[in-house]
Protein backbone atom coordinates (compact mmCIF):
# COMPACT_ATOMS: atom_id res chain seq x y z
CA UNK A 1 0.00 0.00 0.00
CA UNK A 2 1.86 3.33 -0.85
CA UNK A 3 2.23 6.30 1.77
CA UNK A 4 0.07 9.20 1.15
CA UNK A 5 2.12 12.43 1.90
CA UNK A 6 -0.62 14.70 0.86
CA UNK A 7 -3.75 15.64 1.78
CA UNK A 8 -6.79 15.26 -0.86
CA UNK A 9 -7.75 19.31 -2.08
CA UNK A 10 -9.98 20.87 0.22
CA UNK A 11 -9.75 18.57 3.49
CA UNK A 12 -9.05 20.34 6.64
CA UNK A 13 -5.57 21.15 7.61
CA UNK A 14 -3.49 18.89 10.01
CA UNK A 15 -3.24 20.18 13.62
CA UNK A 16 -1.04 20.23 16.24
CA UNK A 17 -2.14 21.66 19.51
CA UNK A 18 -0.35 22.76 23.13
CA UNK A 19 -3.22 23.27 25.62
CA UNK A 20 -3.04 24.89 28.62
CA UNK A 21 0.57 25.91 28.70
CA UNK A 22 0.35 28.29 32.44
CA UNK A 23 2.54 30.69 33.62
CA UNK A 24 2.67 33.33 36.83
CA UNK A 25 2.34 36.62 35.14
CA UNK A 26 2.20 40.40 34.92
CA UNK A 27 -0.20 41.22 32.10
CA UNK A 28 -3.13 44.04 32.42
CA UNK A 29 -4.27 47.42 32.54
CA UNK A 30 -4.31 47.90 36.16
CA UNK A 31 -1.12 48.66 38.58
CA UNK A 32 -2.43 45.75 41.00
CA UNK A 33 -2.77 42.99 38.14
CA UNK A 34 1.48 44.20 37.23
CA UNK A 35 2.52 44.22 40.23
CA UNK A 36 0.93 40.98 41.56
CA UNK A 37 0.30 39.09 38.65
CA UNK A 38 -1.76 35.95 38.07
CA UNK A 39 -1.92 32.75 36.29
CA UNK A 40 -2.75 32.73 32.59
CA UNK A 41 -2.94 30.01 30.39
CA UNK A 42 -2.69 29.06 27.14
CA UNK A 43 -4.12 27.52 24.20
CA UNK A 44 -2.16 27.53 20.78
CA UNK A 45 -3.56 25.24 17.85
CA UNK A 46 -1.11 25.33 14.79
CA UNK A 47 -1.73 24.45 11.36
CA UNK A 48 1.04 22.44 9.98
CA UNK A 49 1.27 19.38 6.99
CA UNK A 50 2.56 17.06 9.18
CA UNK A 51 2.35 14.42 6.28
CA UNK A 52 5.79 14.47 5.77
CA UNK A 53 7.02 13.95 9.01
CA UNK A 54 4.52 10.92 9.45
CA UNK A 55 6.14 9.57 6.09
CA UNK A 56 9.30 9.60 7.25
CA UNK A 57 9.43 10.23 10.94
CA UNK A 58 11.61 12.97 10.73
CA UNK A 59 11.00 15.62 13.90
CA UNK A 60 12.49 17.78 11.60
CA UNK A 61 9.68 18.25 8.80
CA UNK A 62 7.24 18.77 11.59
CA UNK A 63 7.17 21.16 14.55
CA UNK A 64 8.91 20.45 17.83
CA UNK A 65 6.17 20.98 20.44
CA UNK A 66 8.77 21.09 23.32
CA UNK A 67 10.47 23.56 22.00
CA UNK A 68 7.22 25.61 20.64
CA UNK A 69 6.26 25.29 24.63
CA UNK A 70 9.24 26.93 25.80
CA UNK A 71 9.20 29.62 23.24
CA UNK A 72 5.41 30.79 24.21
CA UNK A 73 6.20 30.12 28.09
CA UNK A 74 8.93 32.84 27.73
CA UNK A 75 6.34 35.32 25.62
CA UNK A 76 3.79 34.57 28.62
CA UNK A 77 6.47 35.44 31.19
CA UNK A 78 8.21 38.47 29.42
CA UNK A 79 7.26 41.80 29.06
CA UNK A 80 4.03 42.65 30.43
CA UNK A 81 1.22 44.34 27.97
CA UNK A 82 -1.86 46.07 28.85
CA UNK A 83 -4.54 43.43 27.06
CA UNK A 84 -4.57 40.03 26.17
CA UNK A 85 -5.17 40.99 22.47
CA UNK A 86 -1.09 42.16 22.38
CA UNK A 87 -0.08 38.65 24.37
CA UNK A 88 -2.51 36.59 21.84
CA UNK A 89 -0.43 38.30 18.98
CA UNK A 90 3.11 38.11 20.15
CA UNK A 91 2.10 34.37 20.83
CA UNK A 92 1.05 34.02 17.34
CA UNK A 93 4.26 35.53 15.96
CA UNK A 94 6.32 33.04 17.48
CA UNK A 95 3.80 30.50 16.14
CA UNK A 96 3.94 31.98 12.54
CA UNK A 97 7.75 32.34 13.07
CA UNK A 98 8.42 28.63 12.49
CA UNK A 99 8.05 28.17 8.50
CA UNK A 100 5.64 25.07 8.83
CA UNK A 101 2.86 26.59 10.37
CA UNK A 102 0.58 27.60 7.74
CA UNK A 103 -1.38 29.30 10.59
CA UNK A 104 -2.32 29.78 14.17
CA UNK A 105 -4.88 30.24 16.50
CA UNK A 106 -4.22 31.43 19.83
CA UNK A 107 -5.88 31.13 23.24
CA UNK A 108 -5.40 33.39 25.90
CA UNK A 109 -7.23 32.78 29.70
CA UNK A 110 -7.23 34.93 32.62
CA UNK A 111 -9.15 33.04 34.83
CA UNK A 112 -8.49 35.54 37.98
CA UNK A 113 -9.39 38.50 36.12
CA UNK A 114 -11.32 41.31 38.45
CA UNK A 115 -14.62 41.65 37.11
CA UNK A 116 -16.45 42.55 40.08
CA UNK A 117 -18.64 39.47 39.68
CA UNK A 118 -18.51 35.85 39.85
CA UNK A 119 -17.18 33.89 36.62
CA UNK A 120 -15.27 31.05 35.47
CA UNK A 121 -12.82 32.71 32.75
CA UNK A 122 -11.90 35.19 30.79
CA UNK A 123 -10.41 34.12 27.28
CA UNK A 124 -9.47 36.28 23.95
CA UNK A 125 -8.99 34.02 20.96
CA UNK A 126 -7.17 34.50 17.34
CA UNK A 127 -6.08 33.46 14.39
CA UNK A 128 -3.59 34.19 12.32
CA UNK A 129 -2.81 33.48 9.19
CA UNK A 130 0.69 33.14 6.80
CA UNK A 131 -0.80 34.27 3.83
Amino acid sequence: MPVVTERPGGSTPDRIAVRGLTAHAHHGVYGFERENGQTFSVDAVLDVDTAPAAATDDLALTVNYAELAQRLHAVLTGEPVDLLETLCQRLADVCLADPLVQAAEITVHKPQADLGVPFDDVTVTIRRDRA
